[in-house]
């Protein structure tokens, strides 16, 4: 007889998804809108207007005290001692053999209080990490996840949506610099950050049910400039384009940050030891096992997550991440191949369904905004 399972946990958002249409889903023990109506359709919206995202599901913790940057540079990659107050860095918490256990998005908020935002699927491990590296330390380590709500406005009118319902100067807010302001009356964190490749913010709202007002204000300020509710599956592609990689896809506990092409979040310049420091000085210094490719295909079959891929006939490596691309008009994908293998030579096919289909090797990004 089975275990029964827990029912997924809405957001504070769920009421306004459902009276949108949104097909609703369970996506890392949340109820999360995959879909409001075409997926494509608000990928294309996020690349020329904006998109509203609710990212609730992913994880909040917060460390105090006088120790809270020694603490998070022993227990990350990252040397985030080193970062400003009103400023984010991207980085990765590892495990002892330098394995990823998630990437990571760190706000430092003051002098000794740092937020560190985690994926969804991670959050509960990445708090149960930090407490227990924490340790010995003088900082306190709280796991608020519970009570943020996250919205997203990301596309290139984001800064035109936004700026009448807030008290921030956004020109002054930098790419990854965050500040407490309000949105549409309600405090939040208000941050130049994102997971689409395009210009946008993300909103930290606490408590986690004053979400519904900034939403509700966000639709009614974009609803003449072409802003649409967007879901996972838009998210996606939208972050497939621009290259960027998923945790258990292109990030795993067996893969390194120096397998996939991150090795520049690893600073070994910071004072004392952390976590994953040997292994991971071993992989800088040793040849890359894998090496993260991107691959557009020359026909119109979609390329899967798992699907072999092929240089003159022979396997070479396997896809993490595929979709069509409404961007570029064709189905995109990032696999591993062989680290040391000559991409620019060779005919190379992904296995689709047992017949080859036609790729071309490119550079990462898909994607990239103009500035």
């Amino acid at each position: 007889m089975s275990e029964p399972t827990s029912a997924p946990r809405p957001t504070a958002l769920r009421a306004i998804h459902e009276k949108a249409g949104a097909a609703l889903v369970d996506f890392a023990g949340w109820l999360m809108p995959l879909r409001y109506d075409s997926e494509t359709a608000e990928h294309k919206a996020v690349r020329e207007a904006a998109g509203l995202f609710d990212l609730s599901h992913m994880g909040e913790i917060r460390l105090t005290g006088p120790d809270a940057a020694r603490a998070l540079d022993h227990a990350l990659v990252g040397h985030l001692s080193q970062v400003k107050p009103g400023k984010a860095r991207y980085t990765m918490i590892t495990n002892a053999d330098g394995g990823v256990m998630d990437d990571l998005i760190v706000y430092r908020l003051g002098e000794e209080e740092y937020l560190v935002v985690a994926n969804a699927a991670n959050a509960d491990v990445v708090a149960e990490a930090l407490l227990e590296r924490a340790a010995g330390f003088d900082v306190k380590v709280t796991d608020e996840s519970a009570e943020y709500s996250l919205i997203a406005v990301q596309g290139p009118r984001a800064v035109e949506i936004l700026a009448p319902l807030t008290d921030a100067d956004l020109d002054s807010i930098r790419y990854y610099a965050g500040y407490e302001h309000t949105v549409a009356g309600v405090p939040a964190l208000l941050a130049r950050t994102g997971y689409t490749g395009e210009d946008g913010f993300e909103i930290f709202v606490r408590p986690a049910d004053r979400a519904v007002e900034v939403w509700e204000a966000l639709v009614a300020a974009g609803a003449d400039k072409g802003l649409v509710p967007a879901g996972l599956s838009a998210r996606d592609t939208l972050r497939l384009e621009a290259g960027m990689p998923l945790y258990g896809q292109e990030l795993t506990s067996d893969l390194t940050p120096f397998d996939a092409g991150l090795g520049r979040v690893v600073k070994f310049d910071k004072e004392g030891d952390f976590v994953g420091r040997a292994a991971l000085e071993e992989a800088a210094r040793t040849a890359r096992p894998r090496r993260l490719i991107g691959l557009v295909a020359r026909g119109r079959r979609p390329l899967r997550r798992g699907q072999d891929v092929l240089r003159d006939g022979a396997v070479v490596g396997s896809i993490t991440s595929g979709a069509p691309s409404p961007t570029l008009g064709r189905p995109i994908a990032m696999a591993y191949v062989d680290g040391e293998l000559d991409t620019t030579t060779g005919a190379f096919t992904v296995d689709v369904r047992g017949r080859g289909e036609d790729v071309d090797v490119v550079e990462l990004p898909f994607y990239q905004r103009q500035a």
